[in-house]
């Protein structure tokens, strides 16, 4: 509609003004200066030369037009603003579509290690898996990064989409041979459906879509979900949550619970680990296993995080030289401010650095090997010990605790258990006890709660337990309270040693 327009609108200002100077020469004697034939003849030539100037520069100006492109040049599928083409194409009424949302779930950390030129070929790569495993019963799109799209139309499209997509999370379940490198990525995808009466659109599809992949990956990635308007309320209710955090940071809500460990043969208090309580204004306990993903999710786990080390560092100073445990989420893990943040923290409170022990799970260096290698190098520099959580509940090797260099390991409590019930399961602690001595790490046992986990795992050579066997967490004053009493009798125990050795 635009070049019509550029030529138009010219060539009828254009005759607008000549047919007004034409009738002037004609009908008055004023103008007689030149006779109306040779103004008439004057004025096709100026027609000719308009016409060819704006023919020339819209030709020009046409070259420079390219329609949009609907095809991803990476890796020549279908792109975004085909997926809505095709959507929008003819359809028959009450005509089913399935549509599925796939994101790579280890791309980022391809792209970080490797740089971003090895990351398009691996793109280009699970572009061809795809295109393979889509055939000729669905297509295939890109949307861009590392998501991709399956859109299937017709009858039982959502049962075929399905099944596409099983397919595809069984083939990246493999490691893709790249150079001479196998890289495992896995996908996680999320399905919605339209059936063609409901008038839902392709943005709509894609928004369930991508609401239901992201429920696949907080259900442990590696898998697809069907969209249901569940999600959508528990969304909305998790928003909710992220803006009562919010308020509950800035109102000062939380509270810290402290759980002492033990030493394995004296049962002193050796340790204490900080455990963050939530109360909000009406009474009600909201559990950390509730509100701490959802922290993590909006990125207030950051805060949330900074608050529990000062908090903790703070009352930990009237603790004597008992060691503070902290746990560190994988959110703060990942934040390469954080270990300047801890020292800022160490130097504000006071709080001798060889005296905190920060523990993090296996799922913190999984996610980002690369950057949280890093983080532990500096905070290790400030003398800070580091501890792996929850040992026996994922997949660390040997290579993987050397790699990090843990100070301590803590066996968790599912382990400690399923140690007194079958012979396996008890060589398997004492497998990793044996490791972690090897790597000269001391090692803890979580999660204690009879005489008989307690002696098992003490014969089975662990130097600290920690459990309601012995404690249970407590609010800062009674656990002080404890440490207090602990210290008098061992100050009272000297003496009377003093005493009879005069």
């Amino acid at each position: 509609m635009t070049t019509p327009l550029l030529v138009l609108a010219p060539l009828a200002v254009l005759s607008i003004v000549f047919g007004t100077i034409v009738l002037a020469v004609w009908f008055s004697e004023d103008y007689a200066f030149v006779s109306p034939q040779s103004l008439i003849i004057s004025g096709v030539l100026l027609y000719a030369t308009t016409i060819f100037a704006l023919g020339t520069y819209t030709r020009r100006d046409g070259a420079d037009v390219v329609p949009p492109s609907i095809v991803d040049i990476l890796t020549g599928l279908p792109n975004r603003r085909a997926l809505h083409n095709d959507f929008a194409g003819e359809t028959n009424q009450g005509e089913e579509v399935a549509l599925a949302l796939l994101d790579l779930d280890g791309f980022k950390q391809v792209n970080d290690h490797f740089g971003h030129i090895f990351g398009d070929q691996l793109i280009a790569r699970a572009s061809e898996i795809l295109t393979r495993l889509c055939g000729n019963e669905a297509r295939c799109y890109r949307l861009g990064g590392d998501e991709f799209a399956v859109m299937k139309r017709g009858p039982v499209a959502g049962t075929i989409v399905e099944s596409i997509c099983r397919k595809i999370i069984e083939e990246l379940a493999k490691p893709i041979q790249m150079e001479d490198r196998a890289i495992a990525v896995g996908v996680s995808i999320g399905i919605s459906r339209s059936t063609g009466m409901d008038g839902l659109t392709s943005s709509e599809l894609l928004r369930r879509s991508d609401v239901a992949m992201y429920a696949s990956k907080r259900g442990g990635k590696m898998r697809c979900t069907w969209f249901s308007t569940d999600f959508d309320r528990n969304r909305e209710a998790v928003r909710e949550l992220d803006n009562e955090l919010r308020e509950a940071l800035a109102n000062e809500e939380f509270r810290l619970f402290y759980q002492p460990l033990v030493d394995a043969d004296s049962h002193k208090i050796v340790a204490v680990e900080s455990l963050l309580r939530w109360e909000r204004p009406d009474g009600q306990q909201i559990g950390p296993n509730i509100f701490i993903p959802v922290a993590e999710e909006s990125g207030l786990i950051n805060a949330i995080g900074l608050w529990v080390l000062r908090r903790a560092c703070t009352d930990a100073l009237a603790f004597g030289n008992i060691t503070l445990s902290v746990n560190i989420s994988a959110a703060q893990l990942r934040n390469p401010e954080f270990p300047i943040q801890l020292g800022y923290i160490l130097e504000e409170t006071g709080f001798p650095a060889e005296r905190l022990d920060l523990e993090v799970t296996e799922t913190c260096l999984v996610l980002d090997p690369v950057v949280a290698e890093r983080s532990l190098n500096v905070i290790r520099e400030f003398g800070v010990n580091v501890s792996l959580d929850d040992f026996g509940t994922g997949y660390a090797s040997i290579g993987f605790l050397r790699q990090f260099r843990f100070e301590k390991l803590k066996l968790d409590r599912s382990l400690v258990v399923k140690a007194g019930e079958d012979d396996g399961s008890r060589a398997m602690m004492l497998s990793s006890i044996a490791m972690a001595r090897a790597l000269k790490m001391g090692v803890t046992a979580e999660g204690v709660e009879t005489e008989e986990q307690a002696t098992l795992v003490r014969t089975a050579g662990c130097d600290q337990i920690q459990g309601w066997l012995y404690y249970k967490a407590m609010p800062f004053t009674e656990v002080q309270g404890l440490i207090d009493a602990q210290q008098q009798d061992n100050i009272a125990s000297k003496q009377a040693s003093q005493g009879n050795a005069a």
